[in-house]
């Protein structure tokens, strides 16, 4: 990517290095994927990702798809797995298209961040089992983002994940209460430093 980004990774952090920096907000893009309805997220907007493809042709479709969403970010930040919900349909499948969206940030170079379920709906609602519902009403009382129509929760778990990412590196969107920075804590970052003006 030629384009000059916020941050450079550290030297550890091997086939993530990115160009030199400006000053700039980062471009960071939120994901709540999904094998049926992924949402995606930046500031100011948030948008789905769906198909009625099954198996390999919808993982590559979905790839694809998301790709295009991410391809010119700083950071991906996506929320990560449930590990509460046995028995769940598709769940090798959803495994996969985890692991093929982290690959896709890899071969691409686009630092990525994964916050488990219940540190986004700590950072959205102050509570860690909050309801979807309760994650959207949030999203619009603390963002002035409000989410409609089919996948509309899906939207908001993305917006939250945009939300922390931002947070995270120094960037808010708005102010957060204490207990909701500190589901910042529970979530796997990439190894990110600013760069010099």
């Amino acid at each position: 990517m030629s384009t000059p980004t916020l941050f450079t990774p550290t030297p550890a952090a091997g086939p993530t290095t990115r160009p030199a920096a400006v000053t700039h907000r980062p471009l960071v893009i939120g994901l709540d994927l999904s094998l049926t309805c992924t949402g995606v997220a930046g500031i100011g907007w948030s948008d789905i990702v769906r198909t009625k493809r099954r198996g390999d042709d919808r993982l590559h479709y979905l790839v694809t798809a998301i790709g295009d969403y991410v391809k010119a970010a700083d950071m991906v930040v996506m929320e990560g797995p449930s590990f509460g919900h046995g028995a769940m349909a598709g769940h090798e499948e959803l495994a996969g298209l985890r692991i093929l969206v982290r690959q896709y940030c890899y071969r691409h170079r686009i630092p990525y961040g994964v916050v488990p379920p219940s540190s986004l709906k700590m950072f959205a609602t102050g509570r860690g089992n909050a309801t979807k519902g309760e994650v959207r009403s949030a999203v619009t009382d603390r963002y002035g983002h409000h989410t409609e129509g089919a996948g509309r929760y899906d939207q908001a778990d993305a917006y939250t994940a945009l939300a922390m990412g931002l947070h995270h590196l120094g960037y808010p969107l708005a102010p957060a209460p204490d207990r909701a920075l500190k589901a910042l804590d529970g979530c796997t970052w990439p190894e990110i430093v600013a760069a010099a003006a």
